[in-house]
């Protein structure tokens, strides 16, 4: 069955793939790599993903992660991230399905469940990412919610239907932790995202761990622990994470400007910033900025 169900979407995410990943059915991309990809940056959104062929490797932190065809991805907080298809061919392209995550629909589902259907929470926040195997019957929901792409009069009434299914798959998985908390919005895992979206916002900013555990709704001891267990980081290390990763993105852009970026996204020593650049992406900034200004214009690899 589940050989079946994985073939089935094969081949319906090569046939509907396009370059820019949207789908007719809301919230739903489908990604597509015909060549192995370098390590990139970019931020998991609150996402569940499945690969259906290829293998998918992200690193969060110091944490190394990998997906494969049949696995999943639950990412419940905006984490940032660096990935990539580690093996893919125009033979064998990399190929996954993404679905966004919405808190008030999870919240919904969870409400109508009868009580004793699920297990009592463990205290504390989970991690904000994990990865797992599809059951049969999860890998059969995101099938048919794909096999909607052929049948295009049917996504409107249906795909609300199957979307629904999936998260109540998930919330049943063995991930389900995560996919409740986030549905909750006073869960651990709910006040820890607040302070994430804030350091997303702030980035730029100095803070006081004391400061943003207010705004969370925790101790400063309560906080660090919580926030650790989520993101895999402290809150600085994370902060710093989000700036050089908003530092990589304006370089592209000016990649001359090298001190003006590095004030811009909260460094005060400019030789801080560019070791730790190079630490991150490795190789200083200003070799950096110029591949990277090449490879977006056509002119590198």
């Amino acid at each position: 069955m589940e050989i079946m169900a994985l073939d089935e979407l094969r081949d319906l995410l090569n046939r509907h793939a396009r370059p820019d990943l949207r789908t007719p059915i809301e919230n739903v991309l489908i990604f597509k790599a015909e060549h192995p990809q370098p390590p990139t940056p970019t931020t998991y959104g609150k996402v569940f993903a499945v690969v259906a062929q290829g293998t998918k490797r992200f690193a969060l932190g110091n944490h190394v992660y990998e997906y494969r065809e049949g696995q999943y991805l639950i990412a419940s907080v905006d984490l940032p991230v660096t990935s990539h298809f580690a093996r893919a061919s125009p033979e064998l392209p990399g190929l996954g399905v993404g679905l966004t995550l919405h808190q008030a629909t999870i919240a919904e589902l969870l409400l109508q469940a009868a009580p004793g259907d699920l297990p009592d929470l463990a205290e504390g926040a989970p991690p904000g990412l994990a990865v797992s195997t599809a059951s049969a019957e999860l890998l059969d929901a995101v099938v048919r919610l794909l096999r909607l792409l052929d049948h295009p009069r049917d996504i409107t009434v249906l795909a609300p239907l199957i979307k629904r299914e999936i998260l109540w798959r998930l919330i049943t998985s063995d991930q389900g932790a995560i996919v409740r908390q986030f549905g909750l919005p006073d869960s651990s895992l709910s006040h820890v995202s607040r302070a994430v979206q804030w350091i997303r916002d702030h980035y730029a900013q100095p803070f006081r761990i004391e400061d943003v555990a207010k705004l969370a709704g925790m101790s400063a001891s309560a906080f660090f622990r919580n926030f650790h267990a989520v993101t895999g980081m402290s809150p600085i290390q994370f902060q710093k994470q989000i700036r050089l990763q908003q530092a990589r993105l304006q370089l592209t852009a000016t990649p001359s400007d090298i001190a003006t970026v590095s004030r811009r996204v909260g460094y005060d020593s400019p030789s801080q910033f560019s070791r730790e650049y190079r630490r991150q992406f490795g190789a200083p900034p200003s070799q950096d900025a110029v591949r990277l200004r090449g490879s977006a214009t056509g002119t590198a690899g």
